[in-house]
């Protein structure tokens, strides 16, 4: 299946109008949020034949951000990303499958020097330009990891039973591309 032709060419991710994020369960009742306010990415789509376009990501695990500053301190800890030893989380490309306005991105995701497959379920918002003569591109993903296949395994169990962190994580993105 081809890919809409004006999705061709090379795009640069636009981190003011980006945002990466997640969904963790917290004990087991409610849902806490969160970013990585610093990144960077790079999609090349082939319209013709969408199966060889690349995208490229990565993401300064430093930059994690809950809105709670001892929670981020504690995401930045060993008992999470270490972002002592471990400063980057990347993404790259293994197939992109394109049928009408959504998708599938397949790639490879490391975190803590992990890497594991993943699939993203891509929504493709558009393609227009802007008044300053940029031509924009929107695209929304999310997909589900366990987070101790990336070996953040750090838990407390709760009085009632369960767990204080859920082990599945969302990952949701709303992404904007600048076309090169």
């Amino acid at each position: 299946m081809t890919a809409p032709t004006d999705l061709a060419g090379s795009w640069v991710i636009d981190p003011a109008h980006t945002q990466i994020g997640f969904v963790a369960r917290h004990a087991m009742i409610t849902k806490v949020r969160g970013t990585f306010d610093t990144f960077q990415g790079n999609l090349a789509i082939d319209a013709e034949n969408p199966a060889a376009s690349k995208v490229s990501f990565s993401a300064d695990l430093a930059s994690v951000n809950t809105g709670v500053a001892d929670r981020d301190g504690h995401l930045r800890s060993a008992d999470f990303f270490d972002v002592e030893n471990h400063k980057e989380m990347t993404f790259e490309s293994t197939d992109v499958a394109i049928n009408g306005d959504s998708g599938t991105l397949k790639g490879n995701l490391t975190i803590k020097g992990i890497t594991q497959p993943v699939t993203v379920d891509v929504e493709i918002g558009g393609v227009t330009k802007d008044p300053f003569g940029n031509v924009r591109a929107g695209f929304e993903g999310t997909t589900t990891i366990s987070r101790k296949d990336f070996g953040l395994t750090w838990n407390a169990p709760l009085e009632v039973g369960g767990w204080l962190v859920s082990d599945d994580i969302k990952v949701v993105l709303d992404i904007a591309a600048i076309k090169q």
